[in-house]
């Protein structure tokens, strides 16, 4: 379920009332369900989805109530599950999911008292608290910084101005400096009769402690399990960081580093400026990625890579020698 301190659950709803002209029911139309999940962690009133049939192994082992799938997948279901057959098996679990749980609303905002562990805390002007705030001894909150409802920051904490915080657990120490935008949703759609629609983003981000948060960087909440950075992290202005990432401790980003979701961090990995990483790779511990290169693989502990897409520093390095050879040879062709 996802954290009741940043959403809610909204009254159950019969399956076949979920389902509407976007699938079928194959049983059990009339089981009530209460929320949703992934496959791996659904229950007994969950609905979830497979919409991969390289999935297939987690579809048999679920233990959600009820599941979402096409048409070739019914068989795999569970027999305790009711089915739903849809060609738009995650369109379908996401709407459905509006329809369980919602973000708790900045409707009205707590007292500084209410939320400040002791008058250590300082809250410069402007700045807005949700209901549920908690903030820790000695942290400065600055100017015209909007923190949603349920967050919790830690100890010794410095948030900067204009920043948004919102369904977010900070450690102790965390710098988190101006105009940074920790917990929005991450991107997210799927295919749908109308066109693609927003995935929802249920999850959380938690900052451990010491890590630093530069300017204007955006940090998405995770889409149902969490977006997390380790402790000791250091990330400079203007990065991105996507839904569902792990950042290991003691990492080191630049600039302009863009990681998509579901990436997992070793610890003590370097990023140069302007690095890329696409969804769903995992970067062993100390390994440097170079500035300006594109991960497209796994990169084992260690090692540096380098280029687009990103190689073995050697050789990345040895293919632009080569070409660079192979482009000088042309040239000198067409002189003669």
């Amino acid at each position: 379920m996802p954290d009741p301190r940043f959403f809610r659950r909204l009254p159950p709803v019969a399956l076949a009332d979920l389902v509407g002209d976007w699938g079928e029911v194959a049983r059990g139309g009339g089981r009530m369900i209460s929320g949703v999940a992934p496959l791996a962690s659904a229950g007994a009133d969950d609905l979830a989805f497979l919409s991969d049939r390289k999935l297939a192994g987690r579809l048999a082992d679920t233990a959600a109530g009820a599941v979402v799938v096409n048409a070739d997948m019914v068989d795999h279901a569970p027999p305790s599950a009711a089915v739903v057959v849809s060609r738009f098996p995650q369109a379908l679990w996401a709407r459905a999911s509006g329809r369980l749980c919602a973000p708790v609303q900045l409707d009205s905002a707590a007292e500084v008292v209410e939320a400040a562990q002791d008058d250590s805390v300082v809250v410069e002007p402007g700045v807005v608290l949700g209901r549920g705030v908690r903030i820790g001894r000695g942290t400065r909150i600055g100017a015209n910084s909007v923190i949603g409802p349920g967050v919790q920051i830690g100890r010794g904490c410095s948030i900067g101005a204009h920043v948004t915080l919102g369904f977010a657990l900070v450690g102790d120490g965390v710098r988190i400096l101006s105009g940074a935008r920790i917990g929005e949703a991450g991107f997210g759609a799927a295919a749908s009769p109308v066109g693609p629609i927003d995935v929802p983003q249920l999850g959380r981000v938690i900052l451990q402690d010491h890590v630093t948060v530069g300017a204007n960087t955006c940090i998405d909440r995770g889409a149902f399990d969490d977006t997390v950075i380790g402790e000791g992290t250091k990330i400079d202005n203007l990065v991105q960081i996507g839904h569902n990432c792990r950042i290991g401790r003691f990492c080191l980003m630049a600039a302009h580093t863009g990681v998509s979701g579901s990436v997992i961090v070793g610890d003590g990995v370097m990023f140069g400026g302007r690095a890329g990483v696409g969804d769903h790779i995992t970067i062993g511990d100390g390994a440097r990625i170079a500035a300006g290169a594109g991960v497209l693989a796994d990169v084992p502990a260690g090692e540096t890579w380098s280029g687009y897409p990103a190689k073995p520093i050697r050789q990345s390095l040895r293919e632009a020698v080569w070409l660079a050879k192979q482009a000088s040879g042309k040239q000198r062709g067409r002189a003669d």
